[in-house]
């Protein structure tokens, strides 16, 4: 029985269906990969192309496998290579009506598929492991939809105003992504194994991933990528340069990221485990990175995780202090009251954790301005100003 499951997975898959992409995750891993993300609208390099299905084109003949618990157990890993084969097939959801049956088909496959790695019935074979991640990618990896603003024309928009977009293909996406996170984070999957196919260029398309506009593919991302940075620590450094590569672009190009605050959050979490004392590295990705992030006009969108990555900075290291607080002052908003008060609020908050020899080193031009916002008419600044006032005096 074992050999007739084996032939029947190795053969062709059916006519209707268009040729499988090549896994973007069974590259080789190498040092020299280049950090550099497109833009969402670009055209997939060659070989990238997922198994859409072509407008017009006829609905694919899904075939509907056995459950796991109907087979034998010395069997199942190759019904589950055979069930991870069926759902490289991308579905059109732009029609819910049109070729509803598969689709249906294949939202039960992945979940029974989510349902097998996360019961832990076993560490699963290599080339299992390799068309499990080949099946993630050709799904989640795409071209994300153009932005609101692409789609207008318009950069008056304000995007904290906008309705998130919901992306139709989310109830299969949603178990893709559930699908790797069980797979990460399983104690059957051995890193030495998994990390020739969740290597530095399945880690960088994920990165894109992160401007999606749907708010719920950015937090399965999130997590998702949090864990694979505890799991493999040879992609941290990696993750990290990547990480602040999307941040200059946005900073200095775009302007427009969706992802900057779920970015923000993971690096919460990495700069609250930095050993003691801390690498240079570090301290320059404050310096060149973090700290000019005050300067978007959208800072609002993630200001919070960013005051957040800052304290704990000044928490570790005290001596970051002067440092911070200058930067706070450089980028310190003229006209935007709104922003202002939220660099008031940072101020509050580093001021806090602030050793009284450093605050010594950078009184002066502190002082100054909190003199330039006292004299504000704008009731929140003024409030704001008199208990960061409050905080130094005492």
């Amino acid at each position: 029985m074992l050999n007739k499951i084996m032939k029947r997975a190795n053969r062709k898959g059916p006519k209707a269906e268009v040729a499988a992409e090549p896994p973007a995750a069974s590259a080789p891993a190498s040092s020299s990969v280049t950090v550099n993300h497109a833009s969402r609208t670009a055209v997939p390099s060659s070989g990238g192309a997922a198994n859409l299905l072509p407008t017009g084109a006829a609905a694919p003949q899904i075939e509907s496998l056995p459950l796991f618990r109907d087979v034998p157990i010395p069997e199942r890993q190759a019904l589950f290579l055979r069930k991870l084969q069926i759902c490289t097939v991308v579905f059109d959801f732009s029609d819910t009506l049109r070729s509803a049956r598969e689709k249906e088909v294949k939202r039960q496959t992945l979940s029974e598929l989510v349902d097998f790695v996360q019961s832990g019935s076993g560490r699963l074979a290599e080339p299992v492991q390799e068309q499990l991640i080949r099946t993630v990618a050709i799904n989640i990896f795409r071209c994300l939809p153009p932005a609101s603003h692409e789609n207008t024309g318009s950069e008056a928009a304000d995007p904290e105003e906008e309705d998130p977009y919901l992306d139709p293909a989310w109830p299969h996406l949603q178990l893709v992504y559930e699908l790797l996170l069980r797979f990460v984070i399983s104690s059957d999957t051995d890193t030495k194994v998994a990390k020739r196919y969740i290597d530095h260029t399945f880690v960088l398309r994920i990165l894109d991933l992160f401007d999606s506009e749907d708010p719920r593919e950015r937090e399965y991302l999130k997590t998702i990528l949090h864990r694979i940075y505890g799991k493999f620590m040879i992609h941290r450094p990696f993750i990290r340069k990547a990480i602040n590569n999307i941040f200059y672009r946005f900073i200095f190009e775009t302007q427009r990221h969706s992802g900057i605050g779920e970015l923000l959050e993971i690096l919460g979490s990495i700069i609250n485990g930095f050993a003691l004392p801390m690498k240079e590295e570090h301290k320059l990705f404050l310096v060149r990175a973090l700290i000019p992030l005050h300067k978007p006009k959208l800072v609002g969108m993630y200001h919070q995780q960013l005051s957040y990555c800052i304290v704990q900075f000044v928490e570790k290291d005290y001596k970051l202090a002067d440092t911070v607080v200058r930067g706070l002052l450089k980028y310190w908003p003229v006209i935007n009251c709104q922003k202002e008060v939220l660099f008031l609020g940072e101020l509050e908050e580093v001021l806090e954790v602030t050793q009284p020899v450093e605050f010594q080193r950078c009184m002066v031009p502190l002082f100054k301005q909190i003199a330039r916002c006292l004299s504000s008419s704008h009731f929140q600044v003024w409030s704001s100003v008199h208990l960061l006032f409050f905080l130094v005096a005492c």
